[in-house]
């Protein structure tokens, strides 16, 4: 109620002010300067549409009725609404003119200099009181609209230091990383190498190898990931050729190095034409299951493990879509579990990149005392 009112106050409270003026001034005995004086008030109800007609119309109100309040107020609007110089200039003349000549015309008296010039004076003020009023309000809204888009342009200023900010901390990190992580796995591949060398024992160097062959995949990814953090903020197709481009067709050899009892079952989507937007889905499929064989040399050293990749098929009016489930048993009680460094972010970080394909990820202990995680990726959103 409190809005509405504040909505149709500045509308309708003029015209009753006009109203009362024009049956003050006039009264009820004077038909033609009463009806025009009203027709010039019930005009001011289309004052903010057609701010130039309806101060025509509020003209003869002045001139014949002598009303003051609905002329003035549609000068008002119209300095408000319609600034020109030229036009508010003659609106103020025709003002000036309707209040100054007298109705009839024939009553006017030239001689009478004294009684004139107090006339004229104050119709030159009674025409450019509105319309001062009305550019300084004018004037006040196009400033507030200047502060508010000044206001915008500092915000987006802001976040495009805070970007770049965040750019070259990211830079700066990436740096770090590649040469501590860098360092590190270089050392680990060096060793393997010299061991692979030096030994006879063909379990050993087939280990060594092995390991050998992880750092540098290690590395390999490691670069990528850099390149990555550091094209951030850049271009983005420059970003998309520097990052990792690992898929199913990888997973085999990613069993194979894991060094776990995997059994893998992924004959369904091996060799089957990939759909729109498979590679970022199947890069997902790959991350996914190289956190979960990840899991399980921490926390189930010695179980045995299922892989399953298969397709999806797709429900009604929904996209074909990737199922990945790697589920493993229990540990192995004569295992040792290797004391690997763990943040407890991989499982969230996983569920966080199935969300933003517009998937799910499921992960649960098993009756059986095992785990599995379950993930099912819609294609078309690559």
């Amino acid at each position: 109620m409190a809005r509405r009112l504040r909505r149709i106050g500045p509308v309708v409270v003029p015209v009753l002010l006009s109203i009362a003026d024009a049956l003050l001034v006039n009264g009820l005995g004077m038909a033609l300067e009463l009806s025009v004086s009203v027709v010039a008030a019930a005009a001011l109800l289309l004052r903010r549409r057609w701010p130039l007609p309806v101060f025509l119309v509020t003209l003869p109100g002045l001139y014949i009725g002598y009303i003051w309040f609905a002329p003035m107020i549609a000068l008002y609007t119209l300095a408000v609404r319609r600034p020109g110089r030229a036009r508010l200039a003659c609106c103020a003349l025709l003002l000036i003119a309707a209040h100054f000549l007298p109705y009839p015309i024939s009553d006017f008296e030239p001689t009478s200099y004294r009684e004139n010039t107090l006339v004229l004076i104050d119709a030159t003020v009674s025409s450019a009181a509105p319309i001062a009023l009305g550019l300084l309000v004018h004037t006040r809204r196009e400033l507030a609209s200047r502060i508010e888009e000044l206001t915008r342009s500092m915000r987006r200023e802001d976040r495009l230091l805070a970007e770049r900010v965040k750019a070259t901390e990211r830079a700066r990190l990436a740096r770090e990383m590649h040469d501590v992580v860098a360092h590190q796995v270089s050392l680990i591949s060096l060793q393997a190498g010299a061991v692979q060398v030096s030994t006879a024992d063909e379990a050993a160097r087939t280990g060594a190898r092995t390991i050998r062959e992880l750092a540098i995949r290690t590395l390999e990814e490691l670069r990528h990931m850099v390149g990555v953090l550091r094209a951030a903020g850049g271009d983005a197709q420059e970003a998309r050729e520097l990052a990792p481009q690992p898929d199913l067709d990888e997973l085999p050899r990613l069993i194979e190095l894991s060094a776990l009892d995997v059994t893998y079952e992924g004959g369904a989507v091996a060799g089957a034409g990939r759909p729109s937007g498979a590679g970022t889905v199947e890069r997902a499929a790959y991350r996914t299951v190289q956190e979960a064989l990840t899991n399980v040399r921490k926390h189930a050293p010695g179980a045995r493990v299922r892989v399953r990749i298969d397709a999806v098929e797709p429900a009604e009016g929904a996209a074909a879509g990737l199922l990945v489930e790697i589920r493993n048993g229990p540990p192995d009680a004569s295992a040792t579990a290797p004391a690997l460094p763990g943040g407890g972010h991989g499982l969230v970080g996983l569920r966080e990149r199935a969300q933003s394909l517009g998937g799910t990820l499921e992960a649960r202990p098993t009756s059986d005392g095992g785990f599995v995680v379950r993930a099912e990726f819609p294609y078309g959103r690559g």
